[in-house]
């Protein structure tokens, strides 16, 4: 049930390092692909593939997995493998997976609003070797581990 402070969408979420990444894109654009790199290289944990449920929590959104589909990852071309799960996850940002034809060199910072909070976004193809590290990086700076030289 959606309101104000609840909210599911279509997408595949992942924790780094306890931080919230959510991976939106339509059918086939790559996001289970990119989580299941995460979480084998050590780098993530499932939150949720397939549908991930939003709440708000004061300032913050938090990110969690609907119970029948908890700890399942669809591998395309393989089925559906269960993985261990990490949630609630506070989420600390937004990759883009349909905007990816769009990437520029040097992006301008954008925010995204999901249940009346702005968190960074960031177009992203996933295909590219480097996807992952590039992720993390991006992570890194949305959540101000990271400079990023301007």
């Amino acid at each position: 049930m959606e309101d104000d402070l609840t909210r599911q969408v279509h997408g595949t979420a992942v924790s780094i390092g306890g931080d919230g990444v959510l991976i939106l894109g339509e059918p086939g654009s790559g996001k289970s692909d990119l989580a299941l790199r995460l979480i084998y290289q050590g780098a993530g944990q499932l939150i949720s593939d397939d549908r991930v449920d939003l709440c708000r929590d004061g300032d913050t959104v938090v990110m969690s997995s609907p119970e029948q589909i908890s700890g399942l990852l669809e591998v395309r071309g393989v089925g559906v493998v269960s993985v261990p799960a990490d949630y609630p996850v506070t989420l600390r940002l937004i990759v883009n997976l349909s905007l990816a034809e769009e990437i520029d060199r040097q992006p301008e910072r954008r925010m995204a609003e999901y249940l009346g909070v702005s968190v960074p976004l960031i177009k992203f193809n996933p295909f590219e070797l480097s996807a992952p590290e590039k992720l993390r990086i991006a992570l890194q700076i949305a959540t101000g581990r990271t400079t990023l030289i301007e």
